[in-house]
């Protein structure tokens, strides 16, 4: 009556790979193959000066952490760390904004 469903040729194909794979190199290989393309990582690591924070800051009269961001091409935590670091030294105040979303200008 019922019985087994007959695969569709990309399950077929895929079966037939699996079984080269197993002939041509053990699963040992492919996790060393693996291994070996994750110490090829490198780390990246980007930083924003508080000079040119407060250079762009003075251009355009005000700033929001996002616009800092996107103009110096550093991460959002980035330039919410140089923005706090920055307005703890009194360099930059809050004039608005809402729920972390301030907008900053520079203190005269």
């Amino acid at each position: 009556m019922g019985g087994a469903k007959k695969k569709g040729a990309a399950a077929m194909e895929k079966s037939q790979d699996d079984a080269k794979s197993k002939d041509s190199g053990t699963k040992k290989d492919k996790k060393d193959k693996k291994g070996e393309k994750s110490e090829k990582k490198a780390e990246i690591t980007v930083i924003l000066g508080e000079e040119q924070a407060l250079k762009l800051i003075k251009s355009n009269n005000y700033l929001t952490i996002q616009e800092l961001a996107k103009q110096t091409g550093v991460k959002i935590s980035a330039a919410n760390s140089c923005l706090v670091s920055l307005l703890k030294k009194g360099s930059v105040k809050r004039s608005g904004g809402f729920s972390g979303h301030w907008i900053y200008q520079p203190a005269n």
